[in-house]
């Protein structure tokens, strides 16, 4: 089996944290824009600090808005999650979203672009199509349906699937690891993988993740820096408030 990317998702929306993660040995960090306060701002911090880092910012936008992706591709997000793709017409769309024409029809702006360095970059937009990683969320029992479809376009380099959303739209809200769940998303990864594009999750559940893993998915996300926080704190304070201190040395 390929040996699969472990990422991390980034919910604080803070450049420092960031940083912090930054240097964790992940292969990739997702800045989430759909469920936290990451904004284009906080977008174009967050992928400043990583920047000095080896490794790989993934920016998820709250929509599939074409004039959103364009600003973020402009701020240098080469690597993109679009959330709740449910259809091949949909997915065209965003696919040339991504793209300057006459591939596409992405807004050409690169002069005063990070992306392009601000025009000291002269080959960005002749190389700029073909440099964007993108990655379509599918999440839904529509998504499913037309994931086929949806994964045999050109543009499209992977499918992340959405547990959490995907058990509601099947009738299970709240019960992302429940077995009709799991063995959608089970079948949904030999899909991509037939296709020879590349499958990935989230997971905060170890099992869960090390399952999908050895189901053939190729990039991971195990864990969210918020949870990793506040699971930490709660930990903390119980340890305390029980009497006799923490069962393991702080480290500072």
């Amino acid at each position: 089996m390929e040996q699969p990317l472990y990422g991390l998702w980034l919910a604080l929306a803070d450049q420092y944290s960031a940083e912090i993660c930054a240097g964790a040995g992940f292969d990739f960090l997702l800045l989430d824009g759909e469920h936290s306060p990451v904004d284009l701002r906080t977008a174009l911090g967050q992928l400043q600090t990583i920047a000095a880092y080896d490794v790989a910012p993934v920016v998820r936008p709250p929509t599939d808005d074409p004039a959103f992706i364009k600003q973020l591709l402009d701020i240098g997000a080469n690597n993109l999650l679009i959330p709740m793709v449910e259809g091949e017409a949909q997915a065209r769309r965003i696919v040339a979203s991504t793209r300057y024409p006459p591939d596409g029809f992405r807004g050409v702006g690169a002069g005063i672009a990070r992306a392009a360095r601000w025009g000291n970059d002269s080959d960005y937009m002749r190389n700029a199509n073909d440099d964007i990683c993108l990655i379509l969320q599918v999440e839904s029992v529509a998504g499913l349906e037309a994931l086929e479809a949806i994964v045999a376009i050109d543009g499209v380099h992977g499918i992340f699937f959405g547990a959490v959303d995907l058990s509601a739209s099947m009738g299970l809200l709240g019960q992302p690891n429940h077995p009709r769940v799991m063995s959608a998303i089970d079948e949904a990864i030999g899909k991509v993988k037939a296709a020879g594009k590349f499958a990935g999750f989230l997971s905060a559940d170890d099992d869960v993740s090390l399952h999908f893993v050895e189901r053939g998915a190729h990039f991971a996300a195990v864990g969210v820096d918020s949870l990793l926080l506040s699971n930490a704190a709660r930990r903390l304070a119980r340890e305390f408030k029980r009497g006799g201190g923490p069962v393991t040395k702080s480290g500072y």
